[in-house]
């Protein structure tokens, strides 16, 4: 009765992982971290963010409140400024959309499956019920 293995569809997901990176969203990915990478002022924003991440932890870590609040606060300051920089702003874009790529490619499979099961046991597509839903209810009807 079946046709396929998992074997197969994972063999075919893995071509369609191929398509997927070969697509404008995640070429424009790509070259925005590029970009985020040969940008020293990003750069070193990022490490002094890690580093305060840190020291906020620490802080959480030895019950330091006031002091965490502070670094917190600086942490806050330069992740805005972080997001004002053009090439971090491209980078997050390009996240987006390539995220937008794979939920699309996620739900049309889920959807198709869906259809497919409904229409292959005779069900009715309209209402999202299987065969097995329909034919029950027909034949309590009956009684």
């Amino acid at each position: 009765m079946a046709k396929y293995t998992k074997d197969d569809i994972v063999a075919r997901a893995k071509e369609l992982a191929k398509m997927i990176s070969e697509t404008e969203e995640v070429d424009f990915f790509k070259r925005a971290e590029a970009q985020i990478h040969e940008n020293e002022k990003v750069r070193s924003m990022i490490s002094d963010i890690k580093g305060l991440q840190k020291q906020a932890v620490n802080l959480q870590h030895y019950g330091k409140p006031e002091a965490l609040k502070k670094v917190e606060e600086k942490i806050s300051a330069l992740e805005q400024n972080l997001d004002e920089i053009p090439v971090v702003q491209e980078f997050k874009q390009s996240q987006v959309e390539v995220n937008e790529l794979l939920q699309i490619i996620a739900s049309t499979i889920s959807n198709s499956v869906t259809d497919e099961i409904i229409t292959s046991t005779g069900g009715d597509l309209l209402h999202g019920e299987t065969g097995a839903q329909v034919n029950t209810k027909t034949s309590s009807h009956q009684h």
